[in-house]
C-alpha cells in the first residue's frame, strides 16, 4: 500500500509515432516511499495479526467487556466433537471453519487461531516476536511517511489531493466513468482525477489515526501522554479503531491493485520502477 503523488513534469514529451506520449511521473524519492510503504504494510498487517490472535476479539471504551465484543473469532466444540470457527460481529455470529476462528495449523491439524496462520508474521502463536516485527516496521513507515509528507510540502504538492468544488460535483460522472473502464487519457491523465483524489486523501487521514491508535495501546506512551487514551475513548476502543483502519487501508490495497491492472498494469507498474508513463492519446488511458 502507498500513496505515490504525481510529479509529473511541465515539459511533457513529444507524441510519438505510435501517438503515445512518454512523460516523467513519479520521482525517485515518490518512487522510492512508495516501496517501502508497500513492504512496510505488508509486513505490518501480517504482524499485527499474529498479534490480534493473542486475543482475537475488540470492544469498544476503556474495558473488554468478555461478553459483548464488537468483533470475536472463536471455536466451539461441534456435536461430533469436531472444532467450529465461530466469528461473531455485533453479536450475529457465523460459521467461519478453516478460515477464522479454525484453521490448519502446520501439521494440518484445525485448531484454535483467530486468523491462519499463512496471514501471520510468524505463522506459529508468537506474540513476543510478532511486537518484534511489528514495532520495527511500524517506525519505519512513520520515518518513511515523514519522508514522503515533507516532500509534499516541500514541493507544493498537497494541493494535488484537494478536490474542487467543480471536481467534488462531478464525483457521479466519474463513478459512472470508472464503472464502464473509461479512464481519462490524454492531458487528463496528467492529473488525479477526483475519485483519486479523495482516495489518497482518505489514506493520508487514515495512516495518521491508524499510527496514534497503535501508540495509545502501549502503557509507556500512554504514561507520557495520557491525554491519548481519552483523546480516543479508552485503550480498547483505541485498539478498534486501530484494527478498522487497518483494514480500511487493506481495502483502498486491493482496489489500487484492481485499478493498476485494469487501466494498465505494465505501463503503471514502469512508471513507478522508472518514472516514466506512456499516455495514449487515441484511447482512454488511466
Amino acid at each position: 500500500m502507498s500513496v505515490s503523488a504525481s510529479e509529473i513534469s511541465p515539459n511533457v514529451g513529444a507524441p510519438h509515432s505510435d501517438g503515445r506520449r512518454i512523460i516523467y511521473r513519479h520521482t525517485l524519492l515518490v518512487r522510492a516511499t512508495h516501496w517501502i510503504n508497500a513492504l512496510c504494510f505488508v509486513l505490518l498487517l501480517m504482524s499485527g495479526l499474529q498479534i490480534f490472535n493473542a486475543h482475537p476479539a475488540l470492544y469498544w471504551g476503556a474495558q473488554s467487556t468478555f461478553d459483548k465484543p464488537l468483533l470475536a473469532l472463536t471455536a466451539q466444540q461441534g456435536s461430533d466433537d469436531s472444532i467450529q470457527g465461530v466469528t461473531t460481529i455485533f453479536g450475529k455470529s457465523f460459521t467461519t471453519t478453516g478460515i477464522l476462528g479454525a484453521s490448519r495449523d502446520e501439521s494440518g491439524q484445525l485448531t484454535e487461531r483467530g486468523f491462519p496462520s499463512w496471514m501471520t508474521i510468524p505463522s506459529y502463536q508468537d506474540l513476543a516476536t510478532g511486537r518484534r516485527w511489528h514495532f520495527f516496521f511500524a517506525w519505519l513507515l512513520v520515518l518513511n511517511g515523514v519522508v514522503y509528507v515533507t516532500n509534499l510540502f516541500a514541493r507544493r504538492h498537497l494541493k494535488d489531493f484537494l478536490p474542487s468544488g467543480r471536481e467534488l460535483r462531478a464525483i457521479p460522472a466519474s463513478i459512472r466513468e470508472h464503472a464502464r473502464l473509461r479512464f481519462p487519457r490524454g492531458d487528463e491523465a496528467l492529473h488525479y482525477n477526483v475519485l483519486q483524489k479523495l482516495a489518497y486523501l482518505s489514506v493520508i487521514v487514515a495512516l495518521p489515526l491508524l499510527v496514534l491508535a497503535g501508540l495509545t495501546m502501549s502503557p509507556a506512551i500512554d504514561a507520557a501522554f495520557p491525554w491519548l487514551v481519552t483523546l480516543f475513548g479508552g485503550r480498547q476502543a483505541a485498539r478498534t479503531i486501530h484494527f478498522i483502519m487497518a483494514f480500511y487501508l487493506v481495502g483502498f490495497v486491493i482496489v489500487h491493485i484492481v485499478m493498476v491492472l485494469i487501466s494498465g498494469f505494465l505501463n503503471n507498474m514502469i512508471s513507478m520502477i522508472t518514472g516514466r508513463y506512456a499516455i495514449e492519446e487515441g484511447r482512454r488511458e488511466a
